[in-house]
């Protein structure tokens, strides 16, 4: 690419996209730097704000067509080919009527897909980018910070001291760079970097400072290579399989049915070439779920929207399922389980001075501490006090000694308002005790006090106070008086123990894993009631401290462990690894650029918050609140938002069956062609109102749910092949009798197709609409209130199926008007005949699983709370 491109392409003042700029066969990171601007179009004054938005937009267009490129979509198509090339015999034009409201089916789907995708990835996005790693780039000519998402090859960036590189770039002008590719490469130490190396996204800038053009971003850098090449070599998604299975079962069905309409309609009855072309197209049309797609992949991005609401950002949609069916959960203690804020346990404050009591134990403490630029211990101890300000009130600060390594204490003089002279220090007990000289009578009190607390995992900090006569800072002063000894706990937060209790009850079993010592470990775990069968992290090796467990297998250990303590990040890639092996579906939280591997293993890795964006590009959740309710409600959502698509596919198969089972049937039986026309007409109301799925009212599964193919594909074709039968049978009554007529008082339509057509067609869409009731409800579906969006799309799209058959005289779809009193007889004989839908489906889940009788009967309270807020 040469300068006057370059020039000219600013002069003229219109961005190019990236695409326009990339050339394989250009090694951008040999060529000279100089190259590097000519290819990349750019110069050392950085690119324009809208060069840089037009650098990274991405085809809309294409991601719109993207809605129409499935299995599902490309059989529609194929009907819509056959409704102008196939169906124009005997003297008839093409079916354009048909041609057009596929081509208009197809476009409503992948519009709703597009907009709500966008809507809740923006929804998201915005989220992420609170989080999102910053560095700072040369827009407009001057130097802006923003979030390394929106580097485009061609900015300048600038790097200095601590800095994650954001992005492959080549170095400019300046002095060498110290940089940490060790999260790369595995270097333990840091490399040199002149101008003009090459430095790499994720790397840690560890001296200097200096500008650089950027080369590659995203998945194009070197380390995305890597992570592309890892996730490439996984299995395509579950979700994604689930959704082919569903889909296959649906086509082959389908194709099942117009094999053996073919073989009877033409070679043995002799119909009609266009007659059969229409039957053939009513079973194209009908049976495929061409909705399936979009309602599923709007479900889980509303879906998404509603967990990032709830602090728990999706970063991989499909994670929602998987989270829907973890059954076990590995947390982290430190800041999720507990606060990660030390604080004093009061009520175990042990006193060793005669004038003192626990409080003056406390304020001595806090007088040794800090009170500006605290470390933890400083401001748990101050922060103990009714007013920190009483660290310092009344005495005048002469000295501080702040904490250092060898001497492991901390120490004040100061002068109280008598004038006397005094001196307090804190710190490690060993120091403390042996600076008091104490006498082995009460030197082994305080051990045993010492080690008591530590059984119980608590932290010690000892104090004492010496007078200081000389009243000089450098004076020795007199002899040091133990005072007495402050327990040290990291609190667990205080929704941890009714969290747990929720996730045990939701059949998700919580382990603590810990870098901690096994006596804080459990006794956090008794505080929090998640038990105490902990054990360190050397079982893992099948090193067993007791005989107790040295009979169990590691991979027993773990399933029945309450955590582990002494964690390092390679134990929790080992624990992760065993416990699904054991065929259980794993959530891991981590925060660390070691945990990464783990995270990335699980079935579920969540990144906690302010987890280190290694971590977070691991992870398939951000969480962006702390603590483990987060966690638990993510998971209470995710079973809402699964069993939303769970009830969607078995409504999908099921009217995949009836329709072709059905209209199979009529057209064989009685050689009676219904309408392709009215056909799309009953998939169009249908999409419409089953769109209103994604926000249903549901009941979550009280326990973990997956997706069990076999029970969808039995239920589906149970109720379906019901569903198919009432339409035979209504048409039968219709045709060979006058029984509604003489029953009712209305008009004879047994010998008027048209009339037929209507009445067929009323029954079929109101049947077929109604069904998502039942599939959607654990009990009785006129029990379980559904959404209010469903229930105005359902009644909207009933009222205008019934005002079509009432009136409707469309010679084109073959259907003319039968009146309101044959509608009414219609909508009395498809509710007469849903009511049995119910006890059907009581009896499928009976027979597959045995708990049917437990869902109807089951304690309402998750119900009520669930709908509430879903």
């Amino acid at each position: 690419m040469s300068a006057d491109v370059t020039a000219a392409t600013a002069a003229n003042g219109k961005g190019v996209s990236l695409q326009g700029i990339k050339n394989e066969n250009v090694d951008q990171e040999r060529i000279p730097v100089e190259e590097v601007f000519q290819q990349l179009q750019c110069t050392k004054e950085g690119l324009s704000t809208e060069e840089g938005q037009k650098r990274l937009e991405e085809n809309k267009i294409l991601k719109f067509l993207g809605f129409m490129w499935n299995p599902l979509s490309w059989v529609m198509e194929g009907a819509a080919v056959v409704a102008i090339v196939l169906a124009n015999g005997q003297g008839k034009p093409p079916d354009w009527q048909d041609f057009v409201g596929i081509a208009v089916l197809l476009l409503i789907n992948s519009t709703i897909s597009f907009v709500e995708e966008n809507s809740a990835g923006n929804a998201a996005a915005a989220l992420m980018a609170g989080l999102a790693l910053k560095t700072k780039v040369l827009r407009d000519g001057r130097w802006i910070e923003h979030e390394a998402a929106v580097l485009v090859p061609g900015d300048v960036i600038s790097i200095k001291l601590g800095d994650i590189i954001p992005a492959d770039a080549r170095l400019l002008e300046g002095d060498p760079l110290k940089i940490d590719q060790s999260a790369l490469t595995g270097e333990s130490l840091p490399v040199t970097k002149n101008p003009g190396d090459e430095i790499f996204s994720g790397s840690t800038c560890k001296h200097g400072e200096i500008e650089a053009v950027v080369i590659a971003t995203g998945v194009h850098t070197f380390f995305g290579k890597a992570a592309h090449l890892v996730d490439s070599t996984n299995q395509v998604g579950h979700f994604q399989k689930v959704l082919t299975s569903i889909g296959n079962f649906c086509i082959v069905s389908i194709v099942v049915g117009i094999i053996i309409e073919a073989i009877v309609m033409w070679p043995i009855q002799r119909r009609k070439y266009r007659d059969g072309i229409d039957n053939i197209l009513v079973l194209l049309i009908g049976g495929i779920p061409i909705a399936m797609p979009t309602v599923l992949s709007v479900t889980m991005a509303i879906g998404s929207h509603r967990l990032s609401q709830q602090g728990a950002i999706t970063k991989r949609m499909t994670a929602i399922e998987e989270m829907a069916g973890m059954d076990v959960l590995c947390s982290d203690k430190t800041g999720t389980l507990t606060l990660n804020k030390l604080t004093v346990d009061k009520s175990l404050v042990e006193v060793f001075a005669n004038d003192v009591d626990q409080d003056n134990v406390i304020l001595l403490g806090a007088r040794a501490s800090r009170v500006e630029n605290q470390d933890a211990i400083d401001a748990c101890i101050v922060g103990m006090l009714a007013d920190p300000k009483e660290a310092r009130a009344s005495i005048t600060e002469v000295h501080f000694l702040p904490f250092n390594p060898v001497e492991k204490r901390t120490a004040i003089t100061y002068i109280d308002p008598d004038g006397k002279w005094h001196r307090v220090s804190k710190g490690a007990p060993e120091q403390i005790i042996a600076l008091c000289n104490l006498r082995e009578d009460v030197a082994r009190k305080a051990h045993a006090i010492i080690d008591k607390f530590a059984e119980r995992g608590l932290r010690s900090l000892a104090v004492c106070r010496q007078i200081v006569p000389e009243k000089t800072k450098e004076s020795p002063g007199g002899p040091w008086e133990f005072v007495g000894l402050l327990p040290l706990f990291d609190p667990p937060r205080h929704d941890s123990a009714e969290t747990i209790a929720r996730a045990l009850n939701l059949g998700v079993n919580v382990k603590m894993i810990t870098g901690d010592q096994l006596a804080i470990g459990k006794e956090t775990g008794r505080r929090l009631g998640m038990g105490t069968n902990m054990y360190p992290s050397s079982a893992l090796l099948g090193q067993h401290p007791d005989e107790s467990t040295a009979a169990l297998p590691v991979d027993e250990l773990i399933e029945k462990a309450d955590g582990f303590a002494g964690v390092f990040p390679e134990h929790k890639y080992e624990i992760v690894k065993r416990l699904q092996a054991r065929k259980h579906v794993c959530g891991m939280t981590g925060d660390g650029v070691n945990d990464a591997p783990a995270l990335k293993k699980a079935d579920i890795g969540i990144a906690v918050a302010d987890a280190t964006d290694a971590a977070r590009g691991a992870s398939d959740i951000v969480l962006t609140e702390p603590g483990l309710s987060v966690i638990v409600s993510a998971v209470l959502t995710s079973r809402a938002i699964f069993q939303r698509m769970k009830n969607y596919t078995i409504y999908a198969v099921s009217i995949t069956i009836r329709i072709v089972l059905g209209f199979l049937l009529l057209a064989l039986i009685w050689k009676f062609d219904f309408s392709p026309f009215m056909v799309l007409i009953i998939a169009i109301l249908n999409d419409g109102t089953i769109m209103t799925i994604s926000k249903d009212r549901v009941k979550p599964s009280p326990l973990p749910d997956s997706w069990k193919l076999k029970e969808i594909f039995a239920t589906g074709v149970i109720l379906g092949t019901y569903l198919a039968l009432m339409t035979v049978v209504f048409f039968w009554i219709v045709h060979s009798s006058d029984f509604f007529s003489d029953k009712f008082g209305v008009r004879s339509i047994r010998n008027n197709h048209y009339e037929l057509t209507s009445a067929v067609y009323l029954q079929v869409s109101i049947v077929s609409q109604a069904l998502i009731f039942v599939t959607r409800s654990r009990s009785w579906s006129y029990v379980e209130r559904p959404g209010i969006y469903l229930l105005i799309a359902f009644v909207l799209a009933q009222m205008i199926a019934t005002i079509i058959a009432v009136h409707a005289n469309w010679g084109f779809a073959r259907i003319h008007g039968i009146g309101w009193g044959w509608a009414g007889v219609i909508w009395l004989y498809s509710i007469v005949f849903y009511i049995p839908l119910d006890f059907l489906k009581f009896i499928i889940n009976y027979a597959l699983s045995g708990k049917a009788w437990d869902n109807l009967l089951q304690n309402k309270v998750i119900g009520i709370r669930v709908c509430k807020i879903y």
